[in-house]
């Protein structure tokens, strides 16, 4: 799974690497960008890329990918993280996860507003445009989450500093 961590070169926002192991930073190949950093455990490696993630990307994988992509999932679902978590479905590659996510929705065990968390496309390029598109509308959503909120906690004038009664 991937974890977009903000890092700019060049302006360009890139990422950098969080190994599990000091022993696997040989195992990478070509150019890193960005830091290597090595953590104790899975559970720290996830906790720091989630930490400084500004989305969640899942490439095809087996096992680890599939768990890192479903406790995303779920963290979105329990309101932990409002970030945008998408699937890069090569050549069709997730269908049939999807298809099992959808039964689930149709039986009930997924809500379908939840059913929304997973952004999909077949191409790197069209996930990031439409990971872009979707982080919007979640700013957004929670914004105006936000000023719904406002009333309830001593409406809008409350919060702007106004009393209230009439202005002059």
């Amino acid at each position: 799974m991937a974890f977009l961590v903000p890092f700019e070169h060049n302006h360009a926002h890139l990422g950098n690497v969080i190994l599990v192991d000091h022993s696997m930073a040989d195992q990478i190949s070509g150019e890193t960008v960005g830091e290597v950093r090595a953590v104790a455990d899975m559970h720290q490696r996830k906790a720091e890329m989630a930490r400084h993630s500004d989305a969640f990307i899942a490439l095809p994988g087996g096992y680890g990918t599939l768990e890192e992509l479903l406790e995303v999932i779920t963290w979105a679902q329990l309101g932990i993280h409002h970030k945008p978590v998408g699937l890069l479905n090569v050549d069709g590659y997730y269908n049939s996860l999807l298809t099992f996510i959808d039964k689930a929705v149709e039986e009930g065990f997924i809500n379908t507003s939840a059913r929304r968390i997973i952004v999909l496309a077949p191409t790197a390029e069209e996930l990031m445009e439409k990971l872009e598109v979707h982080t919007y509308f979640l700013t957004l959503n929670l914004n105006l989450n936000s000023l719904r909120a406002l009333p309830r906690q001593g409406g809008v004038e409350a919060q702007l500093g106004h009393s209230g009664g009439d202005r002059a």
